[in-house]
């Protein structure tokens, strides 16, 4: 994904499928035209609604297309401006930001499982599909979550060495 733009990416993965550009236009009820413009680069950031509907069928998880347009943050090689400051956190500030994901990650799992029983027993697709967009996109906050969680614990571990040497 990385050094790709959102058009890009979204005809690589339409490809892929084996999904011409008019099967995705009626799949997603987004224009042909919508569509090449998107994938031609010519609509450099699509609408957000506009990406989640390609998103379901051209197997890109929406969070991602978000992020390749630049309408999203991600914690990953291809986010370093999230992990500079995360790992330049230092002290109370360091200890809080820890604090802060974790109690995230506690009321998103929470949340996730709630949810989970609700599309369960969910009858009416519209906000069967509502539950379930939302809980894709709590899971990816917490996965992403978790790899802070990670940052951070490392860079205190690292400043509680630097305190006892």
């Amino acid at each position: 994904m990385e050094n790709k733009s959102v058009g890009e990416l979204i005809t690589e993965a339409r490809e892929k499928q084996g999904i011409s550009k008019n099967q995705l236009a009626e799949l997603t009820k987004i224009s042909h035209t919508e569509i090449a413009r998107i994938e031609s680069g010519e609509r450099e950031i699509p609408n957000p609604k506009t990406l989640r509907k390609i998103s379901k069928y051209v197997g890109i998880n929406y969070n991602d297309l978000m992020y390749a347009a630049g309408l999203g943050a991600k914690i990953s090689p291809l986010n370093p401006y999230l992990i500079e400051y995360y790992s330049n956190l230092r002290g109370s500030e360091l200890r809080d930001a820890l604090n802060n994901i974790e109690n995230n990650i506690k009321s998103n799992t929470i949340l996730i499982e709630s949810l989970k029983k609700s599309e369960e027993l969910e009858q009416d697709e519209e906000k069967k599909n509502v539950l379930s967009d939302t809980l894709e996109d709590l899971e990816y906050q917490n996965s992403t979550n978790i790899e802070i969680k990670k940052l951070l614990e490392s860079t205190a571990i690292k400043e509680f060495r630097n305190e006892n040497i």
